[in-house]
């Protein structure tokens, strides 16, 4: 995880940048850390940490590790570890983290869920299948 101190120090090292004068359509996916000052279509994906800035403007859904967030983002979000959403952050989807942060300023439109509770609610619907199934009349006598 990332915090104030480091994160300038995180992105130094990132495998793709998306310039503030670029517009991109397509499918991203990668291992490395990602940072977008442009314009962006499609999906992206990563398995390491995702930077938007201010002028960003995103249209896509998004996976990341951890995401700092300055721009304007349409699209869901799963963020597996912390998401910064900074104060000119616009946010038009919903969300799933397991740690967050908003400045005061920032606009969220859409539902908040934390991670945790999305596993524990998976694991209560497959309780619940299970327990369905079990009480199901066998075929018992159908021979």
């Amino acid at each position: 995880m990332f915090n104030k101190d480091n994160r300038a120090e995180k992105f130094k090292d990132a495998e793709t940048i998306i310039g503030g004068s670029i517009k991109v359509k397509g499918n991203f996916h990668g291992q490395g850390n990602i940072v977008i000052e442009g314009r962006l279509e499609g999906s992206l994906k990563t398995n390491a940490s995702l930077f938007v800035g201010e002028q960003a403007k995103i249209v896509a859904n998004i996976e990341a590790q951890d995401a700092i967030i300055n721009g304007e983002v349409y699209g869901e979000i799963k963020i597996k570890k912390y998401l910064s959403l900074g104060s000119t952050a616009k946010i038009f989807g919903d969300i799933q983290y397991a740690e967050i942060s908003v400045e005061h300023g920032a606009t969220i439109n859409g539902q908040l869920t934390v991670k945790a509770e999305v596993e524990d609610n998976k694991r209560k619907e497959k309780a619940i299948i299970e327990e369905e199934v079990e009480e199901l009349p066998g075929e018992e006598g159908a021979a």
